[in-house]
């Protein structure tokens, strides 16, 4: 493939990212970390693509995240229904505000599939203390590597974040796309730093 360098136009309408990959092979030392009062981690089997769309947006509106509420409702079901998927929640006195998904796939890797917080629990170690977790559910299977993408859409701290949990980047892509608010799958008011055009 070849690439050339300078600036490409985007028609109206459009969205591009840069999309930067990152794996570990191997556990990394944790830093323990506690969960703040009234703060849980809820396992949720097979749980039910309306519930799992309403938290994607809560987490992931502002950021863009549109992947898993374009997918057929039964189809995402199905999805999370897997014996390879698992899916948790962060629960602050009863209200579900934080999600991790992960995916086991054949060959030995683990996918981070989706990891956030809804904007009520940034900040005060909860992050880290998610990722903790993520990383031993990750390697309590036996798994050659866990991986992980992000994107130029992503919260400003999400690179530096993921690299610093034990990470390493190795690819980068461009990711071209339908902006999620002009096809109405995200609401227009969604994303302000990201300008509508």
């Amino acid at each position: 493939m070849t690439i050339t360098d300078g600036i490409t136009e985007l028609p109206a309408g459009k969205l591009a990212a840069v999309v930067t990959y990152l794996q570990m092979f191997d556990r990394p030392e944790t830093r323990a970390v506690t969960a703040p009062a009234g703060v849980t981690l809820q396992p949720h089997a097979a749980p039910d693509a309306e519930w799992y769309r309403t938290l994607f947006r809560l987490i992931g509106e502002d950021y863009l995240w549109f992947s898993r509420l374009e997918r057929d409702g039964a189809e995402l079901a199905a999805h999370l229904a897997k014996d390879s998927v698992e899916v948790w929640s962060v629960q602050k006195d009863g209200a579900d505000l934080g999600l991790l998904e992960l995916e086991w796939q054949a060959g030995g890797d683990c996918e981070l599939s989706f990891f956030g917080l809804s904007p009520a629990l940034i900040g005060g170690g909860i992050g880290r203390w998610l990722m903790n977790h993520a990383i031993n559910r990750a390697f309590a299977r036996p798994v050659s590597r866990f991986y992980v993408h992000t994107c130029s859409l992503d919260s400003a701290q999400a690179l530096d974040f993921y690299v610093r949990s034990g990470f390493e980047p190795y690819r980068r892509a461009i990711e071209l796309m339908e902006d999620p608010r002009l096809t109405g799958t995200i609401g227009t008011d969604k994303a302000p730093q990201i300008p509508l055009i």
